[in-house]
């Protein structure tokens, strides 16, 4: 059970921040409290469109696993959709751009400890829970997919499973892997040391300049750290949150035309191919260039007050309901798929928005009853000092 790396992406890196910390200015002599800011509720809107996208794209914009759900290809499901769907793969690209937008957000003014303390509580919770849940329905005589070894089970549970070679559980959580490698960079280069705007800077145009070097290098340990195809929309991400700072800065302006010009060479170079009837769909090189715009052009709007008024309080739920909606949709998405399609004979434009409208629900379910629960207490754990 390991789909390709371009299966989906990870929005539980940015979903967790009610508000988010913001620096206040320094007093002398005494340690000033952070101050807090509405959360932005328009770019929760863009994660559940962004989840949506990876979701339609698992569901009916590529083959292999899902084809045995639906008992056909996609392709013949939906002989014109599936070519729309395959777009949805970039909202792996999205995400990324709202994570480093939001990680940017939420350490700035924080120690090592609580940012440490917020991106584990918001990640594992759900992620066990998701882990635990999957593999066991995988286990059940009655769906039809392979399991896992129990080994590599038990390895899931570190979110070490992919640098370790075990099987994934969860196929979307290559991205996770992605993300902790961005938090790692992010807590040694800016949290530690504390965040400023010339630290901001310094750190976006270095990782920019180091991922060139590492892909002309082709060092696989340069790539494996630096991450060259994804660094230029999380980095993108970090110069909209500048920009939502100071609409002014001409810095971040330019750190985010510079990532969207590199951003959409790697979506093209990795996503594109000629035009082939033996591919399962053909992404056209304007189509993609299309959505990664699409994508930095939702968070500038947002960066820039653009989106205020799109301020109601169901946005603040979407966006609780996208981590764990990531976390389970695709896996069990197919068995849904399989229950409602041929086990029920539910025509397939019917079958999908039941399974997504489903998983939603579970979704729910996890945030209600593992997150709400479990998150704070674990936030409060880590957080605590010695």
């Amino acid at each position: 059970m390991n789909p390709s790396p371009v299966s989906a992406s990870s929005p539980g890196a940015e979903a967790g921040d009610r508000t988010a910390a913001v620096p206040a200015a320094s007093v002398p002599s005494r340690i000033v409290p952070e101050k807090r800011v509405p959360r932005l509720r328009a770019l929760d809107g863009l994660r559940l469109i962004a989840a949506l996208m990876v979701a339609a794209y698992h569901y009916g914009g590529r083959d292999g696993e899902v084809g045995q759900a639906w008992g056909t290809s996609p392709q013949l499901q939906f002989p014109t959709l599936h070519t729309w769907f395959a777009y949805g793969c970039l909202g792996v690209q999205v995400f990324f751009v709202i994570s480093g937008f939001v990680i940017c957000m939420s350490g700035w003014g924080r120690s090592l400890r609580s940012f440490f303390a917020s991106r584990a509580s918001r990640l594992l919770p759900s992620y066990w829970a998701a882990v635990v849940l999957v593999t066991a329905v995988f286990a059940l005589p009655v769906v039809a997919y392979e399991a896992v070894s129990p080994s590599d089970a038990l390895v899931n549970l570190t979110l070490m499973q992919q640098p370790l070679g075990a099987d994934r559980v969860l196929g979307v959580c290559w991205t996770l892997w992605a993300e902790i490698r961005f938090y790692a960079l992010f807590a040694l280069c800016v949290v530690l040391p504390g965040a400023t705007r010339q630290r901001v800077i310094l750190f976006c145009a270095g990782w920019t300049l180091a991922a060139a070097i590492a892909q002309a290098a082709r060092e696989p340990l340069l790539d494996l750290v630096l991450m060259p195809e994804y660094a230029p929309f999380f980095v993108g991400g970090i110069g909209l949150y500048l920009v939502h700072r100071d609409r002014r800065d001409a810095y971040a302006w330019g750190i985010v035309g510079v990532s969207w010009l590199i951003g959409q060479h790697y979506a093209v170079a990795e996503l594109w191919h000629a035009p082939d009837p033996a591919h399962f769909s053909y992404r056209t090189s304007t189509g993609i260039i299309l959505v990664v715009t699409l994508g930095f052009v939702a968070v500038a709007a947002i960066a820039l007050g653009w989106l205020n008024r799109a301020n109601w309080p169901w946005l603040t739920v979407a966006g609780a309901l996208t981590y764990p909606f990531y976390l389970v949709h695709e896996h069990l998405g197919w068995v849904a798929i399989r229950a409602y399609h041929q086990s029920l004979g539910i025509p397939s434009y019917a079958t999908m928005p039941l399974t997504v409208a489903t998983m939603l629900v579970l979704a729910w379910l996890l945030n209600r009853y593992v997150e709400d629960r479990s998150a704070p207490r674990l936030r409060s754990a880590l957080s605590r000092p010695r």
